[in-house]
């Protein structure tokens, strides 16, 4: 192989020699800055397929054939012009060369027996990132770096594969980290921008709602500050007209809210119907004294001999004696169950009842219990249930409530401390938007003077009171736009 060095000032004289010794079709190898200039490294170009049919003789040779021996022909280069392109490349004279030679026949000398003529293959140059993309290549760099680091050792060196795929095994997870890092870096600061963007147009669309209708936007600002969902108070907006005056946005709203709600008008749904009902809710919310109000309730109207008492409530101190207290009061007999078998057996035993009322355990609506007592109350029969809300908790704790005690067996919903509460509004919105029936309204201990069917006029006038300007609680200005672009609303 006739590898040729040009050494040169500069590249273009370099390659301007190189072409006018070895014509257009050279084969350049390596180039190089050194001291004084630029080295090339060049092959002619018919050295290409002189390699090819060597490499051929020899595996010939190796096969027990023969080799005959033919001419060699050297094509000459074309003479070209001075000025024309010294320095490129040219592809195409390239591919004509190589098919030229193809072409031809050439004659190579018969090869000796043993000898292996192996194809020229220039050396691979890897970018920096090329060991991060192959496995491989992390290996073999890590394999480098740790030889590097270590002193050469006087006896024969040996390589610990191991050791290496350790070393490359930490990079590879170092530069995942980095990575997710980065990931995670990047994916806050597009969350950030993007909260950012539906504030500013959240603030934008409400700065138009305000020149458009500002009535609408003015009872936006009240149910807000009422204690509304703000999907609730969009909701009920939409009802109110551009053109609207203020007292006339109050009436569309409380029309509006009034279509949303199913209030119960009677006691002829759940007492003359009768069957079997178990009070449900988180603890403290009222269901021992809720079950004697309205036990009171059904033997006004259908006798003690037709009804009767459970409880489960084997948990809190005296609950059980409780609700026996009540029972003797009405005359009505109370059983104590502590499991599903219990309960079963127990209701199989009330079959005559037209009523019967179960009292359950109090319980946090995150405690995983909630699930096992609903499954025991459904495995007992035809049991439904009624859930208890707290009318003075927070509308998004009456959600988490609601959802934790959800279910197809859920006969409505029952409002208590209504005396307690200074806005009916975060319990209204719980109830319209996950469509519960409005049973009974309790505001004291009363027995069974304060249980109450739910009045609709009394529950609108009592989530939509307007606060005074001098409470803390009330929206200035243009803070219910911010209340709604902070919320993404």
């Amino acid at each position: 192989m006739n590898v040729k060095r040009y050494f040169a000032p500069t590249a273009r004289e370099a390659l301007r020699a190189l072409k006018e010794a070895l014509g257009p079709d050279a084969i350049v190898l390596s180039n190089r800055a050194v001291e004084g200039g630029v080295e090339i490294l060049a092959l002619p170009g018919e050295a290409v397929g002189a390699l090819q049919a060597a490499n051929r003789a020899a595996v010939v040779a190796r096969a027990g054939g023969e080799v005959r021996p033919a001419a060699v022909e050297m094509p000459a280069a074309a003479a070209r012009s001075a000025d024309d392109a010294d320095f490129r490349v040219s592809l195409s004279a390239l591919a004509a060369s190589a098919a030229r030679n193809a072409s031809r026949p050439v004659a190579q000398p018969a090869a000796e027996p043993g000898t292996v003529v192996r194809a020229f293959n220039p050396p691979r140059i890897e970018t920096a990132d090329y060991a991060l993309r192959s496995r491989d290549g992390v290996l073999r760099a890590a394999a480098a770096a740790q030889t590097a680091a270590r002193p050469a050792p006087s006896g024969p060196a040996v390589f610990s594969g191991r050791a290496a795929r350790s070393d490359a095994d930490e990079f590879g997870s170092a530069r995942v980290r980095e990575l997710q890092e980065t990931n995670t870096r990047l994916m806050a600061e597009l969350t950030g921008i993007r909260g950012m963007i539906e504030r500013q147009l959240a603030g934008f669309a409400w700065g138009e709602t305000r020149r458009q209708a500002p009535a609408r936007a003015a009872m936006l600002g009240e149910l807000l500050e009422a204690g509304f969902s703000a999907a609730i108070a969009r909701k009920l907006v939409e009802a109110v007209h551009e053109d609207a005056d203020r007292i006339e946005a109050r009436e569309a709203v409380g029309a509006a809210l009034d279509r949303l709600m199913r209030a119960c008008a009677s006691d002829e749904d759940l007492l003359d119907r009768g069957g079997v009902y178990a009070l449900v809710g988180p603890t403290g919310v009222g269901k021992t004294t809720t079950t004697a109000k309205l036990a009171a309730r059904c033997v006004v109207r259908h006798g003690a001999g037709r009804l009767a008492l459970i409880t489960t409530d084997g948990y809190r101190i005296g609950a059980q004696e409780q609700l026996r207290i009540y029972g003797r009061i009405l005359g009505v007999p109370v059983f104590s169950v502590r499991d599903a078998a219990d309960l079963r057996q127990t209701l199989a035993g009330l079959r005559n009842k037209h009523m019967v009322l179960i009292d359950t355990m109090g319980m946090s609506q995150r405690d995983r219990m909630v699930a096992e007592q609903a499954a025991m109350l459904s495995g007992a029969g035809d049991v439904r249930r009624l859930l208890l809300l707290n009318a003075t908790a927070r509308g998004d704790t009456l959600d988490d409530v609601v959802r934790a005690y959800a279910g197809g067996d859920l006969a409505g919903c029952i409002f208590t401390k209504v005396d307690e509460a200074a806005s009916l509004a975060p319990a209204l919105d719980v109830a319209v938007r996950h469509e519960l029936d409005i049973r009974y309204l309790t505001n004291g201990q009363r027995v069974p003077e304060d249980l109450h069917l739910p009045n609709r006029a009394y529950l609108l006038h009592r989530a939509l009171r307007e606060h005074g300007s001098a409470s803390p609680w009330h929206l200035q200005g243009d803070e219910a736009g911010m209340l709604l672009a902070a919320g993404g609303a």
